[in-house]
């Protein structure tokens, strides 16, 4: 779905997933909706006092071809992202909005998976550096709440 916005166009996706963690190397805990603050992001999660990573988005597509690339479906939790999206093509657009239920976030930079992607599954690491597939951290800009199904809508 597509359409205008002050003249810029208009892209619409799908909040499919949430999950945080509220310590390092702990399982990610699923959840059916958020609340997400300027002040320390996803609500609970022990990253979102990171000012430029508060939160982090996976899309569908994107992790579908890295699942793909190491020959094998895994849970999109194995990433480690917060938000799990589909609809949307999120490379490159450092500077967009990213607007999900009354929440706004801007996306910083491109995810840079880490060793615990290889430790998960062997050879996910390189899978997911290519082509923005392991997606992009967010810094939040207003806060709000998101719920599983909430319209996400790229702006800019």
């Amino acid at each position: 779905m597509s359409g205008q916005l002050h003249g810029e166009p208009l892209a619409q996706g799908e909040l499919l997933a949430i999950a945080m963690r509220d310590r390092p190397r702990v399982p990610m805990q699923e959840l059916s909706d958020c609340a997400i603050s300027v002040e320390a992001g996803l609500q609970g999660d022990f990253r979102g006092i990171a000012p430029d990573r508060q939160v982090t988005i996976l899309t569908q597509e994107g992790w579908r071809q890295a699942c793909e690339a190491v020959g094998h479906e895994l849970p999109w939790t194995t990433r480690r992202a917060n938000l799990f999206i589909r609809g949307l093509d999120l490379r490159g657009r450092i500077g967009a909005t990213l607007r999900i239920g009354t929440v706004a976030l801007v996306i910083t930079d491109e995810c840079e998976p880490c060793h615990i992607m290889d430790a998960a599954h062997e050879g996910l690491r390189q899978a997911l550096v290519t082509g923005w597939r392991a997606g992009v951290t967010c810094r939040v800009v207003q806060a709000g709440h998101v719920a599983i199904g909430d319209k996400v809508r790229l702006e800019g």
